[in-house]
């Protein structure tokens, strides 16, 4: 029974490792909290893949403050959306600030560095062209 006063609790991925399917529902801040719980988030920089299909993926990748995603590209179209924090993205010579709740989409091939200008974390979509599915 789902209400006001007894909510229902938000679902995860119905198997650890599942990352295809014709549903798939995450709490991000659940996530979130995870990835700056392992180990490797001491490095500054912590990720998991949500969702991963031949032509399409989904990435939640969490970012301490100062944090440098060096200069690089993806074969597909991405979009990056800042969940929590703020960041920093150069590409074709711009420099973009995405606060919380802001969202960039970036052509293939499209070279970009990310910063973080806090901890922050950030979820990137990328579409991937037909001719490089795995």
């Amino acid at each position: 029974m789902s209400d006001a006063t007894h909510p229902t609790p938000h679902r995860q991925r119905p198997h650890p490792g599942l990352m295809a399917g014709p549903f798939l529902e995450f709490d991000l801040n659940r996530e979130i909290q995870q990835l700056q719980q392992e180990h490797t988030w001491s490095t500054g920089r912590n990720s998991r893949t949500l969702v991963k299909h031949g032509d399409f993926r989904v990435v939640l990748m969490a970012l301490k403050v100062g944090t440098r995603v060096q200069e690089h590209k993806a074969d597909g179209r991405i979009s990056i959306q800042t969940v929590a924090g703020r960041i920093s993205i150069r590409a074709s010579e711009r420099t973009f600030v995405l606060p919380a709740g802001s969202l960039l989409a970036l052509d293939r091939a499209t070279v970009h560095d990310v910063e973080a200008l806090e901890d922050s974390a950030i979820l990137l979509t990328i579409a991937r062209p037909e001719e490089i599915k795995s």
